[in-house]
């Protein structure tokens, strides 16, 4: 069955339809405010600095490589170890985008009138009408702006997912089994080919987290590609000294198999 991520708007009735996929199916589910406090846990850093880097991009003065990215990653990692055992249900902001074109994934919009959202609000945060507003085109804006920032996207455009759905017009039972029918077709069932690219998905995050948490290492620009089990890490350094370290804790990764530095050393480092 296919890795199903539901992408939801403030209010939009995401969540429920979520947890009744799931229920149907079987399956777990995870939220992205779930998996927040398990990174947290998982690598002992800061939940206001998570969430921070998680809602909002770090000014423009500010937009290069260093924590903020870091926390995204380690986030990213966790969430993959879920997505790993194949069987389950996400919801949260577009998560998807963190997982490539990986095919067996179904992408799952959940959209509501701006009407249906002020009333939600509301009622859940007990706001006033204004207040409601207010609260979500400041969640959009973020959006917009985090979005837009990562992935250079807008995360309204419709191409980003298979299917849409409006909760306002249609009750979560019909949208829940429209999800849970298309789960099941041939289209979304992982190929040998789509498991082998999520496997060095997840291989490649786990060493760039176990490198990006580590205060001791220092890298700037740095990406890694595993490929059944051998790793190449590319990027700058401050030393050669941080180079090695940056290969030998590669190595320690579950996984690991061979690990291959293609980087250089300069000033232009940021942690």
């Amino acid at each position: 069955m296919a890795i199903i991520m539901i992408s939801r708007g403030t209010l939009s009735g995401g969540k429920a339809l979520a947890e009744h996929v799931a229920n149907q199916l079987g399956y777990p589910c995870l939220s992205r405010e779930e998996t927040v406090r398990e990174t947290v846990g998982k690598y002992g850093i800061s939940e206001k600095e998570l969430t921070a880097a998680m809602n909002e991009p770090p000014p423009f003065w500010q937009q290069v490589h260093g924590k903020r990215l870091s926390y995204i990653k380690v986030f990213s990692s966790v969430l993959m170890e879920h997505i790993k055992g194949e069987n389950l249900v996400y919801h949260g902001h577009v998560a998807h985008l963190m997982l490539g074109p990986i095919s067996h994934i179904l992408r799952v919009r959940v959209i509501a009138d701006m009407e249906f959202r002020i009333k939600g609000a509301m009622a859940r945060k007990h706001l006033g009408r204004d207040e409601a507003i207010t609260f979500i085109q400041k969640i959009d804006k973020q959006r917009d702006k985090w979005t837009r920032f990562l992935y250079g996207v807008e995360w309204k455009d419709a191409a980003l997912y298979d299917v849409l759905f409006n909760l306002e017009h249609m009750s979560i039972d019909v949208a829940s089994g429209a999800i849970v029918h298309m789960a099941g077709m041939d289209t979304f069932k992982p190929t040998p080919e789509s498991q082998k690219a999520l496997n060095d998905m997840i291989l490649s995050s786990r060493v760039w987290s176990a490198l990006a948490i580590n205060g001791q290492i220092m890298v700037t620009n740095m990406t890694v590609n595993a490929d059944a089990g051998r790793v190449t890490i590319s990027g700058g350094a401050s030393s050669m000294k941080a180079i090695n370290a940056i290969a030998d804790m590669a190595k320690s990764v579950e996984g690991v198999k061979e690990v291959k530095t293609d980087m250089g050393v300069g000033p232009d480092w940021y942690w």
